[in-house]
């Protein structure tokens, strides 16, 4: 999705959205943009997939930080099993042993959904074209004047 899509003072209030230590209100009174603006903007497409594109990215590196420091954590904790205070070491014994679990739980998490449904991949394939098609009309349907101006 290409950011030339979107207008500079939208960019800036997304930028100040999500590096800011700002709230929304105070992002949008900061660049002058009324609520109504601003809803107008989340009815934007190209507004939405940016937003939803820099949230992603955002997981994406939290998912990166913890995994770096994973084996860390995971030595750490195997340290303090053997922790003079018996309440510490006995969660971190817990812990430790709940490891592998939270492994398969996340797993479990990305396997794909269609498959707990029991669908085949061609008939999930052609559900999300349909969904998608259905979306894409919506929205040419519903088109309101997102002038962010």
């Amino acid at each position: 999705m290409s950011t030339h899509a979107l207008a500079k003072k939208q960019l800036q209030v997304l930028e100040d959205l999500f590096t800011g230590q700002m709230n929304e209100q105070e992002v949008l009174n900061k660049h002058k943009v009324s609520r109504y603006i601003y809803t107008k903007w989340l009815n934007d497409k190209s507004f939405i997939e940016y937003f939803y594109q820099r949230m992603k990215g955002f997981s994406m590196q939290s998912s990166l930080i913890v995994s770096r420091y994973a084996p860390v954590a995971a030595a750490r904790l195997v340290e303090l099993t053997e922790s003079d205070k018996d309440e510490t070491a006995r969660k971190a014994c817990l812990d430790v042993i709940s490891i592998p679990d939270k492994i398969i739980e996340k797993q479990n998490e990305k396997e794909n959904i269609y498959s707990k449904l029991n669908i085949s991949n061609e008939a999930a394939a052609k559900v999300m074209k349909i969904l998608a098609d259905d979306e894409q009309s919506t929205n040419e349907q519903n088109t309101i004047d997102t002038n962010p101006n």
